[in-house]
Parts: C-alpha cells; structure tokens; sequence
C-alpha cells in the first residue's frame, strides 16, 4: 500500500512524510498568498516525496517562498539545496546552527557514546550535507513572518542552535529533534546529539508550552491530549 503523502493538521499546517514510515518529516504552512514555507527539507532523497505531498495539497516546489530549518543535520538541511533548484527560497536557522549549514556538516556529537566517538573520529567526511545558503538567522523568542507568525524556542543539546518552532495561532508545536515519535516517544538518537544531557534538560520546556498539536520531525503528529502526552513522557523518561 502507497504511503500517504501529506497529512493535513491544520487549514494552514500539513506534515510530509519526507522518509519511509514517517521517520523523517517536513511541516508545509500556507501562507495566505498561496506560497507555502517549509520547516525542514529531508536529505536529497527526501525532495520527490517533499514534491509529491505539495502536490496533494495543490502546491509544488516553484511555491515555495521560505524554508525554515529547526538545526543543521543532513537529514534536515539535506534537501534544500535541491528544493532551491526548483524553488525561489530564502532559507532561515538559528545564528547558532547558522555556521554549520553554510559549510555542511553537522556539529560535534556527544563523545560519551560509541557511536559520537566514532562520528567525531570520522570527521566532518561522515557528517557533511550540501552546504546551505543562508538568508536569515534568528534567535530565541524571535516570531518569524511565516503563516502569521512561528514563534523560535532555543532547545540546545541536540545542536548548539536547534530549535522548537510554534505556529500560536494553530496551536502547532514542531519540536524538532529533541524528542521523537517513531512508534513510541523516546529520545532521539543519542549518537546524533551534540550534549545528551543537555538536550534533555531544555526539553522540558515542550510540556510548558501552549498548543494542541505535537508534530514531531520523526515520527507521527499527536492530536489527541497532545501537551498532557508530551509533558507525562518527559516526566517519566529516563535520563542520561
């Protein structure tokens, strides 16, 4: 059976399965123009799946105005140097993360696990993605001209820069990274992670924020007791 393209979360917001089995996501916002905004691009393999959910919500790529990246990994940035091909995009990342995806390759992992150590000896050979060029950094609390506005929450630990974007207006949490939820919630991978602790430290802040939506970039949206869900995996999980 033929995954399904795109899923739509809101009038405004839609979720694009980017990779098989909902591993890896990109978020699609409508603007009121008719163009749309992406959070998140994938890896290059991920642009026909990317084109084939803006073809379900009666987009394509030349309508693509922005894309916003929540951190600088290959499977995030990956697929926005061949979106901008198609596509007249300015792109948008945190100052922090912003070094990284000019010279693509993703930051330091976490050296207290196998598999960081081995990253990190490999150099960035082993982490590198198509250098991103960017058109504007933001900060944390900056709410960024996208659907009426996508407000930045800095959740470091993951990346130095990434971030938690959340469209108010649709009550719609993109958390990035810092949690998953593939098959069940759980942290991510913790050999992709920059500082463990760190990362699960300023995740807490996804159970103290408003909305009614979670919508993760691995893994299936939660609409059902969305919030109460995130905050009660948050209390219960284990820690590094």
């Amino acid at each position: 059976m033929a995954s399904q393209a795109a899923f739509q979360l809101t009038p405004q917001i839609w979720r694009i399965p980017a990779g098989p089995f909902d591993f890896v996501n990109s978020f699609a916002i409508l603007e009121d123009d008719g163009r749309v905004a992406l959070v998140d691009t994938g890896m290059p393999s991920s642009v026909k799946r990317i084109e084939a959910g803006l073809k379900a919500m009666g987009r394509s790529l030349p309508d693509v105005h922005r894309i916003v990246l929540t951190h600088a990994h290959g499977d995030h940035a990956g697929g926005v140097a061949k979106i901008k091909e198609s596509a007249d995009a300015e792109v948008s990342i945190s100052a922090i993360d912003a070094p990284y995806a000019r010279d693509g390759h993703a930051p330091r992992r976490d050296g207290s696990t196998l598999g960081g150590k081995i990253l990190n000896l490999l150099g960035p050979g082993a982490n590198k993605f198509a250098k991103v060029i960017v058109g504007e950094e933001f900060a944390d609390g900056d709410v960024l001209p996208v659907g009426g506005g996508l407000r930045v929450t800095h959740t470091p630990g993951h990346t130095p820069g990434h971030v938690a974007l959340l469209h108010e207006a649709d009550g719609v949490l993109i958390t990035g990274d810092s949690i998953w939820n593939v098959r069940k919630l759980s942290w991510g991978v913790r050999a992709f992670c920059n500082d463990i602790k760190l990362n699960q430290q300023t995740a807490d802040v996804l159970g103290e924020m408003d909305y009614e939506i979670a919508a993760f970039t691995h893994g299936k949206h939660v609409t059902q007791n969305a919030r109460e869900t995130v905050r009660r995996y948050l209390k219960e999980a284990k820690r590094a």
